[in-house]
C-alpha cells in the first residue's frame, strides 16, 4: 500500500490555480501546456524569473516520504511530511485536478502564472542581486536610519544605491544651505544633524539618482527597501508599472500596514533576504485604463477610412471635432513606464467619486461585458485584497487576505441599505461608466493619485494585473498580516467578560442567602 501510495505521488501533478496571460506576454520559459513547470512567477521581461519556492522535497524523495496516516518515520518527518501534503493543493483538499471519473478542468495554453499554496511562496535568487533602491519619506526622523542603511549597503554589501534625486536636495542633508534666510526650529534641527549629513556627504558621490516621471526604472532594479509608512509602499508600486522588484518595508511611520520590518537590527534581517531566507506576500494590482467616448468614434471613423488611403473630406472634419471636443486620450504625467494601452497599475484601490458635485453618483457596473447593477450614491471603491484593509473597510467591506485572489467592489453611502459590498473572482474585468441620465460627472483617482475626470460616455476598465508586487514577510504571511491586524487596527480589542471564577462568590452560594443578605441590608437601611 505504501509504494502505490508513492506512485501516486510521484505522478501528482503541481497543482496551481491559474490567471490569464495579458497580450505580448514571453512563454519562452513555459512548458507545453503553457504553465510554468515549477511554479516560478513569471515578469515577462526578458524571460527573467523571479522564483517562488515551492517549499516541497525534490521528486525522489517526496516518492519515498510516507502518507498521512502512515507511521515509519521519525515525528519531525511526519510533522514535515504533514506540511508537504497541505501544499500540494491550493483549490481543494485532493490534489487532484479531475472531478470523478470524467470530469477535470480543461487546460488552457494562454495560463503562464500559477498560484501555489501561500505558505510555500519564498523567494530565491537566480543571480545575486546587485542593486538596490532605497525609497524614504520625508521625515527628519528617517534620515539616521537612511543613512546607517546607504553606509552598510555600499560599504559592507558592495552594492549600488539608487535613490531618488529629491533627497540629495533635502536641506537637512546639504552643507550649503543659507541658514540665515531659515526658521531658527530649522536651524537648531540642521545643526542636530551635523554628524548624520557629514557621514552621507562622503556617499553622496556614489549614489545613483533618479527622477520619478522622468526615468524608466524597469529591469534596473534588484531589490527594493522602503523606510516609512504604508505610502512608501505604494510608492514603490507606482513607480514600477510593469514587473516589481522583491520589497522589503520598514516601519518608520505612523500607521506601518504594510510594512512589518523593525530598523531596530537591519543588518541581519537584510542580510537573510540577500541570502534567499525569506517568505514572500505577493500583492496583486489592478490593471486600470479609461476610455473615452471621442476614442470611440474615432477609432469607428478610421474603420470606415481604411478601404482607401486618402479620407475624404467629411472624414477628416469629423476626425477634427472629435479631437477638439474629446481631445487626445488619458496619459500618465506621474509616470514614464506605463504599461501597454495607457493603463495604470494600483496597489491599493480605483475610487470613482462625485466629486464637488451636491447630486448622488450614477454609475453603471459591468462584470465580463454583463451588466450587473447601477450605484446611486457618493461614489464606488474597487479595491485588491491589499486595500480591503484602508478605504474599503473603512466604507464596510470585508477585510480580506492579500494571497486571495479577488475584486472587492464597496459602495461609498449607497442610497440602498441592501447595497452591500461582494467580492468577485480575480482576472473578471469591471466597466465602469457614468450612466446616461446621471445629473453630472464622476471623478477617479488612482491610489489616491492621478484624479480625472470621468464624462458621459466615457468608461473604466478594471481587471487584475499578471504584476504584483513581491512583499517580503518578516515572519510569514499569516503572522504578519494578523499582527497588522491586531496592532494598526485594533481588531477585535475589546473589554473581555469576567470568567466564572471571579464571580465565584455569587454562584456558591444559594438564593436563600441571597435573599437574607438583601433583608438584612434593607433592615440596616
Amino acid at each position: 500500500m505504501t509504494s502505490a501510495y508513492n506512485n501516486i505521488l510521484a505522478a501528482t501533478p503541481s497543482p496551481a490555480q491559474t490567471v490569464p496571460k495579458a497580450s505580448g506576454s514571453s512563454s519562452a520559459a513555459t512548458s507545453s501546456s503553457g504553465c510554468m513547470s515549477n511554479g516560478s512567477y513569471y515578469d515577462d521581461h526578458d524571460n527573467q524569473l523571479l522564483h517562488v519556492n515551492s517549499g516541497r522535497q525534490s521528486s525522489a524523495a517526496a516518492s519515498s516520504a510516507p502518507g498521512p496516516g502512515i507511521n515509519n518515520g521519525t515525528a519531525g518527518d511526519d510533522m514535515e511530511m504533514r506540511w508537504w501534503w497541505r501544499t500540494r493543493s491550493l483549490n481543494a483538499p485532493s490534489p487532484f485536478q479531475q472531478f470523478g471519473p470524467c470530469g477535470r478542468i480543461m487546460k488552457n495554453s494562454a495560463m503562464v502564472m500559477q498560484i501555489q499554496d501561500p505558505a510555500s511562496q519564498r523567494l530565491t535568487w537566480y543571480k545575486p542581486p546587485l542593486t538596490v533602491l532605497v525609497i524614504k519619506k520625508k521625515d527628519s526622523q528617517v534620515l539616521l536610519p537612511f543613512v546607517q542603511l546607504v553606509e552598510w549597503l555600499v560599504q559592507e554589501k558592495h552594492m549600488v544605491v539608487w535613490v531618488e534625486s529629491a533627497v540629495l536636495e533635502d536641506k537637512l542633508l546639504r552643507d550649503d544651505v543659507k541658514l540665515e534666510a531659515e526658521s531658527a526650529k530649522f536651524r537648531q534641527v540642521h545643526g542636530d544633524y551635523a554628524g548624520v549629513r557629514a557621514r552621507f556627504l562622503a556617499l553622496r558621490d556614489m549614489l545613483v539618482t533618479f527622477k520619478d516621471g522622468r526615468d524608466d526604472l524597469t529591469d534596473r532594479i534588484d531589490f527594493i527597501v522602503c523606510l516609512g509608512g504604508d505610502g512608501t509602499l505604494l510608492y514603490a508600486s507606482q513607480l514600477f508599472q510593469q514587473s516589481v522588484p522583491p520589497v522589503m518595508a520598514f516601519y518608520l511611520g505612523s500607521l506601518g500596514f504594510l510594512t512589518p520590518f523593525q530598523c531596530d537590527n537591519f543588518q541581519e534581517q537584510v542580510t537573510n533576504v540577500l541570502e534567499g531566507h525569506a517568505a514572500l506576500t505577493l500583492r496583486s494590482r489592478l490593471s486600470c485604463s479609461i476610455h473615452r467616448k471621442g476614442e470611440r468614434r474615432k477609432e469607428s471613423l478610421l474603420a470606415s477610412a481604411s478601404g482607401s488611403n486618402l479620407l475624404k473630406p467629411n472624414l477628416h472634419r469629423q476626425l477634427n471635432h472629435v479631437d477638439l471636443n474629446n481631445g487626445p486620450s488619458w496619459s500618465l504625467k506621474a509616470n514614464n513606464n506605463n504599461t501597454p494601452n495607457n493603463s495604470i497599475l494600483v496597489l491599493n484601490e480605483v475610487v470613482i467619486n462625485r466629486g464637488p458635485s451636491p447630486y448622488l453618483s450614477n454609475i453603471d457596473i459591468f462584470l465580463d461585458g454583463k451588466y450587473i447593477t447601477s450605484v446611486q450614491g457618493d461614489g464606488l471603491i474597487v479595491s485588491t485584497p491589499t486595500g480591503s484593509t484602508a478605504y474599503a473597510a473603512a466604507a464596510g467591506a470585508s477585510m480580506i487576505h492579500p494571497s486571495v485572489p479577488a475584486i472587492l467592489v464597496t459602495p461609498i453611502c449607497p442610497h440602498s441599505l441592501s447595497f452591500r459590498p461582494i467580492v468577485v473572482p480575480a482576472g473578471v474585468e469591471l466597466k465602469i461608466s457614468i450612466s446616461p441620465d446621471s445629473r453630472n460627472t464622476s471623478r477617479v483617482s488612482f491610489d489616491g493619485r492621478n484624479d480625472q475626470e470621468l464624462n458621459h460616455g466615457d468608461s473604466l476598465r478594471v481587471t487584475t494585473s499578471i504584476y504584483p508586487v513581491p512583499s517580503i514577510c518578516s515572519q510569514d504571511q499569516i503572522s504578519d498580516w494578523f499582527d497588522s491586524l491586531a496592532e494598526g487596527l485594533h481588531w477585535n480589542v475589546r473589554k473581555r467578560q469576567k470568567c466564572l471564577d471571579e464571580l465565584s462568590d455569587l454562584t456558591t452560594s444559594g438564593s436563600e442567602d441571597r435573599l437574607d443578605e438583601f433583608d438584612n441590608l434593607k433592615i440596616e437601611a
